[in-house]
C-alpha cells in the first residue's frame, strides 16, 4: 500500500474533501499524519520520504524544487483538489513529480456562475436595477436592450472555463466572438464561435467577459483603450481573475459613460477591494465576494475529481487532469 499524505491548509482540506472521499483515500492509501506547514514538512522528513502522493486544495505550500528533492524523494504525484497551480506547480514538475488539477471541476461553478450573469446583463438587468428612489424603468430605459436574442457576446480567453461558457451560450440565440491567441479560427469556429480582436470585441459585443489566463503576460492586458470603446449599455463581467484589468483605466471608463456596466467576482490589486476604493461606491459596478468558483457543497466535486484521477494514474489507466511545463504558459 503506497503513502500519501494532506499537505496545506487544516481548514481548507477538511472543507474540500468530502468524508466519503477522504474514506474512500484512506481505505486505498497508508495516510501519514497531515501536514499544515513548510516547518512542519521539514521537520518530519524522515516521516515523509516514503510519501508517493500528495492530496491538497488551497492553501497549498509551496516547495523549492532543492526542498522537494529532501522532503519528498520519492514523490510521484501532487493531486490538487483546486484550480490554479501557478503559486506551486513549476518545482514539482521540474522535479518529475506528476501534477493533476481539479480545474475541470472547478471550472464547472464558474460557467455556470458566468451564463446567469450573461442571461442578466442581455436583459438590461444591471442597468436598470431599481435602487435609490428612482423612477421605475423598463421599456423607457435610456438604452434599449435586447434580451437573449439576436446579440454579440465576447468571450476573452476559451480556456476550459471559456469553452464551456462558449458551450451553454451556444444554446441561445447570440452570436459569440472569442478572443484566444492560443487557439486557431478553424478551432474556435468548431465551438461555433467566431475569432476576434479585443478591439472588435469591446467595440461591437453588448456583454464580455473575461477568462485570461492569469498569468504575467496578461496582467494589464484590459485597459483604457479597450474600455472606453464599449457600446453604450455594455456590460463587462470579470470571474477570472483582476490582474488582467487596469482597475483605474476601467474606473475612468465607467465615470465617462456611465451607461456601462462592471460586474466583478475578482478585483486588482486587492481582493476584496481596499476599504475606500471607488469600486464600493459607484452606482455602474457591481461586486461579489469570489463566489464563481467553487463554494459549499460544490467544492466535494474538486476532490472526487483528484479521487478518479488518482484511481486511473494507480491502475495506469489514461488521466485527464495532468498539468504539464508547457500548460503553466497559458493556464489560469
Amino acid at each position: 500500500m503506497k503513502k500519501a499524505v494532506f499537505l496545506g491548509s487544516a481548514g481548507n482540506i477538511a472543507y474540500v474533501y468530502a468524508e466519503k472521499t477522504k474514506l474512500a483515500l484512506e481505505t486505498e492509501l497508508d495516510f501519514v499524519d497531515p501536514v499544515y506547514s513548510k516547518r512542519d514538512a521539514i521537520e518530519r522528513k524522515d516521516e515523509l520520504a516514503d510519501v508517493a502522493y500528495i492530496f491538497s486544495t488551497w492553501g497549498m505550500i509551496a516547495f523549492s524544487e532543492e526542498e522537494i528533492g529532501d522532503v519528498f524523494p520519492s514523490l510521484e504525484a501532487v493531486f490538487y483538489a483546486a484550480g490554479s497551480v501557478q503559486g506551486f506547480a513549476r518545482p514539482f514538475i521540474e522535479s518529475g513529480v506528476k501534477v493533476f488539477s481539479a480545474w475541470a471541476a472547478n471550472a464547472v461553478p464558474v460557467a455556470q456562475y458566468t451564463v446567469a450573469e450573461i442571461m442578466l446583463a442581455l436583459k438590461g438587468f444591471f442597468a436598470t436595477l431599481h435602487r435609490h428612489g428612482e423612477a421605475w424603468k423598463n421599456h423607457n430605459a435610456p438604452v434599449a436592450y435586447p434580451g437573449i436574442m439576436d446579440e454579440k457576446v465576447g468571450i476573452i480567453g476559451a480556456g476550459m472555463i471559456g469553452k464551456m461558457v462558449i458551450e451553454e451560450l451556444g444554446r441561445y440565440p447570440v452570436e459569440i466572438l472569442v478572443y484566444d491567441k492560443f487557439m486557431s479560427a478553424d478551432a474556435i469556429e468548431a465551438l461555433g464561435a467566431k475569432k476576434a480582436e479585443l478591439d472588435e470585441i469591446f467595440s461591437e459585443c453588448l456583454v464580455v467577459s473575461n477568462h485570461l489566463a492569469n498569468n504575467p503576460a496578461t496582467v494589464g492586458m484590459l485597459d483604457y483603450s479597450l474600455f472606453s470603446k464599449m457600446r453604450d449599455g455594455a456590460v463587462f463581467i470579470n470571474t477570472g481573475r483582476g490582474a488582467q484589468v487596469v482597475a483605474d483605466d476601467m474606473i475612468r471608463a465607467l465615470d465617462e459613460n456611465k451607461t456601462l456596466s462592471a460586474v466583478l467576482d475578482v478585483t486588482d490589486p486587492e481582493e476584496p477591494p481596499k476599504a475606500g476604493s471607488r469600486l464600493y461606491s459607484m452606482e455602474n459596478v457591481f461586486l461579489t465576494p469570489h463566489i464563481a468558483g467553487s463554494i459549499g457543497n460544490e467544492v466535494h466535486r474538486m476532490s472526487e475529481y483528484m479521487y478518479e484521477e488518482y484511481r486511473s494514474l494507480y491502475e495506469g489507466k489514461e488521466v485527464k487532469y495532468e498539468v504539464t511545463k508547457e500548460m503553466l504558459a497559458f493556464m489560469a
